[in-house]
């Protein structure tokens, strides 16, 4: 255990340099939480105290397990992993290349697998812990133009159910986490048209924001009694099937 171990709980948050990321740090650490920003590329910018960042790319194997590693020996604990990192290479089903299918399904599905199986060792020994996915729409309903997305995110919620299973007896929660359409360097490249049909889909007539999917999370983290389950945050509806 690292000298600056405490006992303030601390979240683990991938993909922390996006939008949702960025905005999951700041309503942690306004909880008190302390937070380990794990990023692939772009490092973000750091301000206030408990907060430090963590390279990571969920994709491979030793970099998950360093960065679990360097959460440990800083923290001494991990309270909170939420699998934020995600990436999309979206294109009709018959144009998409082995590349982007391989790579959509690294980072979306195995990089989730990867540093949950990491992060479950030290949650089992505190005999508690909770680990959010954030998961898709499109993994309950498909979407066009995203057959590779959709597979990893369909993926992502059996992987969230089975886990669940696995670990509930040792007081570890695990829950995936649907946040509809929201505004982010994800979705800049969206047109105003599709934004706007994507507000149509939804019963309400809009798309959700940033804070109020962030402030769910965080509310969610603290939660004893919920595991296994697949909370949907817009107003889409579709039959479970």
């Amino acid at each position: 255990m690292g000298s600056e171990a405490t006992s303030t709980r601390v979240a683990l948050i991938t993909g922390a340099a996006g939008g949702l990321g960025q905005e999951l740090v700041r309503q942690f650490a306004a909880q008190g939480w302390q937070v380990a920003l794990g990023y692939h590329r772009k490092e973000p910018v750091v301000q206030g105290a408990g907060l430090f960042t963590v390279p990571l790319d969920v994709s491979d194997h030793a970099s998950v397990a360093s960065a679990i590693n360097v959460v440990m020996e800083r923290c001494g604990r991990i309270d909170t992993l939420v699998n934020n990192a995600g990436v999309t290479a979206d294109a009709l089903s018959w144009q998409i290349s082995e590349e982007d299918w391989d790579r959509v399904l690294a980072v979306n599905l195995k990089g989730t697998f990867l540093c949950a199986q990491a992060a479950l060792r030290p949650m089992i020994r505190q005999r508690d812990g909770h680990i959010i996915n954030i998961g898709s729409f499109s993994g309950r309903a498909g979407q066009r133009g995203q057959a590779n997305y959709a597979a990893a995110k369909a993926g992502l919620i059996g992987l969230t159910e089975s886990l669940a299973k696995e670990v509930g007896s040792r007081n570890v929660r695990v829950n995936a986490v649907l946040p509809g359409v929201l505004l982010t360097p994800m979705t800049a490249k969206l047109s105003e048209t599709q934004l706007a049909d994507y507000a149509a889909a939804n019963a309400l007539g809009r798309i959700n924001s940033l804070s109020e999917v962030a402030e769910f999370i965080v509310f969610l983290a603290t939660m004893q009694n919920v595991s296994g389950q697949v909370f949907q945050l817009d107003s889409r509806i579709a039959r479970w099937t």
